[in-house]
């Protein structure tokens, strides 16, 4: 048998988008989804096993048919509100499920894991950027239960021969920049997908939760980073790990802080449609600003983003979503809106919003 990487939720956002990585640099690739999100057309890369983290009789066929020398570990439950809502289920579904997968890699030797954590788990900073030392105190079910799967491989690590890789995401959005994968989940609530959605009339438009915060425009702000960087950065932890290196927690970010107002400005601009925005209460469970110090991965990986820039991610998110639907192309607008994507780009000063104690790096570009 031919060594493999397993990769669990892999039909999902973003781990869809690491398989595809991990295809075109020559990795043989298992996934193991329920495809309760998601979906089978995403995985491009390698075999599609359709099975839950809570069937663990399935999990550990998978594991004793197939030679594993790593696991990249997606599968989650990820809205902070629904998880103040339903705090049992993200408990199950996100640290009882890790539970079992590290159980499965203890049982069959695999001794490296990449595990897909939250910059929920440090709640509501009390300065930002946030850092690997800032203290993890979160404030959702959510974060809490990715921060007990933390412990649970930072335990065993303590205790075996496992060594892994924990990254802390904090907003992921964009899509394949060739427009073959992107968000599928017609479910997502992520900002920008509702903002495309609305410039798409797929929906009447945004709401902004929460306009009374301690930022300078009253919304939250958020540090996002495009899908594809992030996967580039667990290909460079899997390299890490490969080299024998020593377990890492690393913040997955930018930098640089953007509010809800000005990603929707943004959208507005680079679609060219004046959607609705009705401003409303905050949701339980969102703080008001979070964003990253991101010089730790850049260190320790050698990790070099390549798509360090809002308009980029609004850009492909937009093609992704005209190419998802081909329903979209009956709306009037597109054809219109597919031209100005298309424009050569115009450069523009798009300063992210400053935040105290935040080193704010060069301006994003917009290409309009």
């Amino acid at each position: 048998m031919n060594p493999k990487i397993l990769v669990t939720g892999g039909a999902g956002y973003i781990g869809s988008h690491v398989v595809r990585q991990l295809g075109e640099a020559g990795y043989d690739v298992v996934v193991y989804d329920n495809c309760s999100t998601g979906h089978a057309s995403a995985v491009l890369y390698g075999e599609l096993i359709v099975g839950d983290l809570a069937d663990v009789d399935r999990l550990y066929r998978v594991f004793a048919t197939h030679k594993l020398t790593a696991v990249l570990h997606f599968a989650a439950s990820l809205i902070a509100p629904e998880s103040v809502s339903n705090p049992l289920d993200y408990y199950a579904n996100n640290t009882r499920n890790t539970l079992n997968l590290i159980r499965c890699c203890d049982a069959f030797g695999v001794d490296k894991i990449i595990f897909s954590s939250t910059a929920a788990v440090y709640g509501e900073p009390a300065h930002n950027p946030v850092t690997e030392q800032t203290p993890t105190l979160p404030i959702n079910p959510y974060g809490r239960s990715k921060l007990m799967s933390e412990w649970l491989i930072q335990d065993t690590s303590r205790a075996s021969n496992l060594r892994h890789v924990i990254l802390r995401y904090f907003n992921v959005a964009g899509a394949d920049p060739g427009g073959r994968i992107g968000q599928m989940n017609l479910e997502a609530t992520h900002l920008i997908r509702a903002a495309c959605d609305a410039a798409l009339s797929r929906k009447p438009g945004v709401r902004i939760f929460g306009t009374d915060f301690s930022t300078p425009d009253g919304t939250g702000i958020r540090d996002y980073i495009h899908v594809e960087d992030l996967a580039s950065a667990h290909l460079a932890a899997l390299r890490y790990l490969e080299a024998g290196n020593d377990s890492q927690v690393l913040n997955c970010g930018y930098g640089q802080g953007y509010s809800v107002r000005h990603v929707i400005d943004r959208v507005k601009a680079i679609s060219g449609v004046d959607f609705s925005v009705v401003e409303t209460d905050r949701r339980p469970g969102d703080p008001a600003c979070v964003t990253a110090c991101a010089d730790r991965i850049r260190q320790v990986l050698n990790w070099q983003p390549q798509y360090n820039d809002l308009d980029t991610i609004v850009r492909t998110s937009l093609f992704w979503e005209i190419r998802r639907d081909n329903q979209t192309l009956k709306h009037p607008l597109i054809q219109q809106l597919a031209q100005r994507l298309r424009h050569a780009p115009v450069v523009a000063q798009v300063k992210p919003i400053p935040v105290k104690g935040q080193h704010v790096q060069s301006p994003a570009i917009a290409r309009l």
